[in-house]
């Protein structure tokens, strides 16, 4: 056996995401790619607004010296006060730039974050539907993962969340806005979440920290204010990405913000640095960190990703899938007309449209549909939608 039976057993579970991609390359190859539709990827449609490029013109034509080099694992030290001043600006938190690491993306974070905090066998609860990548980070770091649960309208059921608590948790972690839903937790969640681990935390004699992948996080179609986690748990951690709401994915830059108020701060920050560096990071990429630090208030067009939610979302509600509006992201999820998730999805891809079923997101009995495509993609899976649905309810 060449590979570990770890990774082989990982790679026989992996994404469903990743094999429906597969997918649309063999129709595409049949069919043509005009007539295949694929809604089953989270990759940024937008192109990096004009400050993008602006900056990285600015920063190629630069000679200062040192700009390539090594520079301290957490990032640059200017870089981080420019994240931190932001932040701290949305968020109310007073973040400074000793609590901010810069990363290699989210994943890049999440990895960091567990490998600094997680003893082997110890536990995170993930809220499901939840990204399955979570999964294998938690693996990765010698953890293990608990799966607490939601209500109807996808958002975080207390009560499967605190049946999911042992005295071996060391981390809850929540992804809003949502993917796959879209769904944006409210404050009402984020503070119910928090009290339940604190009575966790006090009825174990454990610390459990609370992490927030937020690379959604300014893609919000509404004018309520993001919550922020920091008011509400003191042992709180923020792993975000510049892939969505900067669109760049390719390019590989995060950050970390640890809560300032977590008495646990300076050993954990140390722990970060140590974890970043030995998991072969290294620190993020220098050119990247130098072209988002002057632009933290940028963002791609929020407006066009609206206007592709109204469009499918509106056109599969009235065809009759039951779906919870998304307030963010780029997704909808909705529930699949026959309860075998994966055979409905199947059947879409009979006509074409490609979706990714929600057991691929923890929840059976939903399918994932992303609409950070064309138009056009969006508009010739409608017919495939109705045939599909017409043909489950016949």
């Amino acid at each position: 056996m060449a590979i570990s039976r770890k990774v082989r057993d990982q790679m026989n579970n992996s994404s469903w995401i990743r094999r429906m991609f597969e997918e649309g390359i063999e129709l595409r190859k049949i069919h043509g790619p005009e007539n295949v539709f694929d809604l089953s990827l989270g990759n940024p449609l937008l192109e990096p607004p004009p400050e993008f490029r602006a900056a990285i013109t600015r920063l190629v034509a630069e000679e200062t010296p040192n700009t390539h080099r090594y520079m301290q694992n957490a990032g640059f030290p200017e870089v981080r006060a420019s994240v931190a001043e932001v932040l701290a600006e949305e968020s109310g938190a007073p973040i400074t730039a000793d609590e901010i690491l810069m990363t290699v993306g989210a994943a890049g974070a999440i990895n960091t974050i567990l490998r600094s905090i997680l003893d082997r066998g110890d536990e995170v609860v993930l809220i499901a539907p939840f990204f399955a990548e979570y999964v294998f980070y938690v693996e990765h770091q010698t953890g293990v993962s608990t799966v607490a649960g939601c209500d109807e309208n996808w958002l975080p059921d207390i009560a499967s969340l605190e049946a999911a608590i042992g005295p071996r948790t060391r981390a809850v972690i929540i992804n809003s806005p949502n993917n796959p839903t879209g769904v944006v937790y409210p404050k009402s969640s984020i503070a119910a979440i928090s009290a339940a681990l604190q009575r966790a935390e006090n009825k174990y004699g454990i610390e459990i920290y609370l992490i927030s992948d937020e690379p959604y996080r300014k893609l919000i179609y509404t004018d309520t204010p993001y919550p922020f986690i920091f008011e509400h748990h003191q042992r709180s951690i923020v792993a975000t990405s510049h892939s969505k709401d900067l669109g760049l994915a390719g390019e590989r830059i995060g950050y970390i913000a640890v809560n300032p108020a977590d008495p646990g701060k300076a050993d954990l920050l140390d722990a970060l640095n140590f974890s970043l560096r030995t998991l072969g990071f290294v620190n993020a990429p220098a050119l990247m960190q130098r072209a988002v630090a002057g632009i933290q208030r940028a963002t791609v067009d929020i407006d066009i990703y609206r206007k592709k939610r109204d469009l499918l979302y509106g056109a599969i509600t009235k065809i009759g899938y039951q779906c919870v509006e998304p307030d963010g992201a780029f997704y909808v999820f909705p529930k699949s007309p026959i309860p075998d998730d994966t055979a409905f999805v199947a059947e879409l891809q009979k006509q074409l449209v490609l979706v990714v079923p929600g057991i691929g997101f923890g929840t059976r009995g939903y399918f994932r549909a992303s609409y950070c495509v064309d138009d056009w993609v969006i508009e010739g899976a409608i017919d495939g939608f109705e045939k599909a649905f017409t043909q489950a309810n016949s």
